[in-house]
């Protein structure tokens, strides 16, 4: 499995399936944490996406990048409240493994469009 299949299948059976029982498979014991409200370690994440998933986010991926052993992921991360977000996502990977991981997140307003009439995606 290429770093880029890895990403998409964690995004596929973790995030949208909100699934924890499967971190064991896609992320290291001693995951590195770059997002301020998510704590290190897998134990770290699992305490974060438990909150995190009581709002049912689903992930649409639009783009994703691979270089070495960094994948970058550009998507839309739509909530059950209507609200969403686009988001860009970088992980490390490490012997077939989520190591790290960097986030940018942008809310998603209806004025978004207005500037330049294309929206967020």
């Amino acid at each position: 499995m290429t770093n880029k299949e890895l990403v998409l299948e964690f995004i596929k059976e973790v995030f949208n399936a909100h699934d924890l029982s499967k971190l064991d498979e896609y992320m290291h014991d001693d995951y590195m944490q770059h997002s301020v409200e998510v704590a290190d370690g897998k134990e770290g994440f699992r305490r974060f996406a438990e909150g995190f998933f009581t709002m049912e986010p689903y992930m649409d991926v639009k783009q994703v990048f691979e270089s070495d052993d960094t994948v970058a992921v550009f998507f839309k991360c739509s909530f059950k409240n209507g609200h969403s977000a686009k988001v860009v996502d970088m992980y490390r990977i490490r012997d077939g493994k989520l190591a790290e991981h960097w986030d940018v997140v942008q809310h998603i307003t209806p004025d978004d469009a207005v500037n330049n009439g294309r929206g967020s995606f």
